[in-house]
């Protein structure tokens, strides 16, 4: 996760420098499927305008005013949108309805919407980059190298206790067993509270 908010947030930061020169809204797609987490950190962290994620269907009414106002202080803007964020219409966008080999719809075609939208609606330019399969490769940021070293010798630890029906887990700055049977059950969402934190920024 830490590696790919960063990879995300870098690209972001160049993505400023393009829009500026062109005076062009920049829309950024990120992956996290069904959860806004990485949209929602590499947005704040690379000062993005608009920020959508999946837990919050939005209005895109409300992010072209939101495009139309920073052209007014003659400033780009940078939407940062998680793959399965939806418009409140409920419609998912998508490229196609293929599921991958997990039986999952794959997701993306939300960033290329939105520019068509923002151009169409405000009547200036806006491009779409997927940074897709960039985010879950390339070196492992500090902070990734230590947790996986930390798990990896805690799953040890699991084995050698004969802890089995386990994984290990995060917790703050505690490594835990979890057990699996519910684990993997329910999707971890982004809080609306933190989400709304951060709305100050939009526009």
């Amino acid at each position: 996760f830490d590696t790919a908010v960063g990879i995300a947030t870098e690209a972001i930061d160049r993505l400023h420098t393009t829009a500026e020169s062109h005076m062009r809204t920049l829309v950024v797609e990120v992956m996290g499927r069904h959860s806004g987490w990485i949209a929602l950190h590499a947005g704040v962290a690379g000062g993005a305008n608009v920020i959508l994620i999946p837990e919050r269907p939005f209005d895109i009414d409300q992010v072209c005013a939101w495009v139309r106002h920073r052209f007014e202080f003659h400033y780009a803007p940078i939407v940062v949108t998680a793959e399965g964020a939806v418009p409140k219409e409920g419609q998912m966008i998508l490229k196609d309805r293929s599921l991958d080999e997990y039986g999952h719809v794959r997701l993306s075609g939300i960033g290329d919407w939105l520019a068509r939208e923002i151009s169409q609606r405000t009547g200036t330019d806006a491009r779409t980059t997927v940074l897709g399969h960039v985010q879950r490769g390339g070196t492992p940021s500090a902070f990734d190298r230590w947790l996986a070293t930390r798990f990896g010798l805690h799953a040890v630890d699991a084995v050698k206790d004969g802890a089995f029906g386990t994984m290990v887990a995060l917790s703050g700055t505690r490594i835990v067993r979890v057990p699996l049977p519910g684990a993997e059950a329910k999707t971890r969402t982004v809080d609306p509270a933190l989400y709304d934190e951060f709305g100050v920024f939009f526009g």
